[in-house]
């Protein structure tokens, strides 16, 4: 009995120290003509909820999106559902930052200098935000409901962390086109390992091109 016990108590502490321990996937994302993509929000969802034990960082430990010479800085971050954002401003002029995406819609009214309120982010999915200045100014927060995710790099690979399991592999970017939206693969993950994801269709053009003159200069 003392040795079926033993043995049960055993499995099951092996079972739970391979659930724990980290595994390390490399995701690489292509175009659909396989040219690596930077800036792509890359995310695993563990198929069992119960193997997410991580909560967002609290309000004293916010996320920054700043604002750099009339930019969001960065372009695109990603936050785990409920996580707090903060929204400095690093120019020397007055910003109005705001959004009325459906899964965050909040105002920044005109303020320079140091750190705006921060604000929590309690739904998941895409937040735009502009600012009422500045128009050409564009940024995204995009809200998931997991602690491992990360961007592409240059060479277009990510590398995320995390326990031994079962995950649905998702990515995202603002320039996806609809065949591309929704995609999701599930991967097994046992031990450290690489995998490749190719776009169906190309991004759609980034709004790179931005005036160079702004009448509102001074503000």
């Amino acid at each position: 009995m003392r040795q079926t016990v033993f043995i049960i108590l055993l499995v099951a502490t092996l079972y739970f120290a391979c659930k724990a321990h980290a595994t390390r996937i490399e995701v690489l994302v292509n175009s659909s003509n396989e040219v690596p993509l930077s800036n792509i929000a890359v995310y695993l969802e563990p198929v069992d909820k119960t193997d997410m034990p991580v909560k967002a960082a609290p309000k004293d430990h916010s996320a920054i999106m700043d604002q750099i010479d009339k930019q969001f800085k960065p372009h695109i971050l990603v936050v785990q559902k409920s996580a707090w954002v903060n929204f400095p401003n690093s120019d020397s002029i007055k910003h109005h930052v705001y959004s009325f995406s459906d899964a965050k819609s909040f105002e920044l009214k005109l303020y320079s200098g140091g750190s705006a309120s921060s604000i929590q982010f309690e739904q998941t999915g895409e937040v735009a935000l502009g600012c009422n200045i500045h128009d050409w100014m564009l940024g995204y927060i995009y809200v998931v409901d997991t602690p491992w995710f990360g961007k592409t790099d240059k060479q277009g690979k990510v590398t995320l962390n995390v326990p031994a399991g079962e995950y649905q592999l998702k990515f995202w970017s603002p320039l996806l086109k609809q065949a591309d939206k929704g995609f999701s693969k599930l991967v097994q993950i046992q031990q450290d390992t690489t995998t490749t994801l190719i776009l169906k269709d190309e991004l759609q053009p980034a709004l790179i091109d931005y005036e160079d003159t702004d009448e509102l200069t001074g503000y």
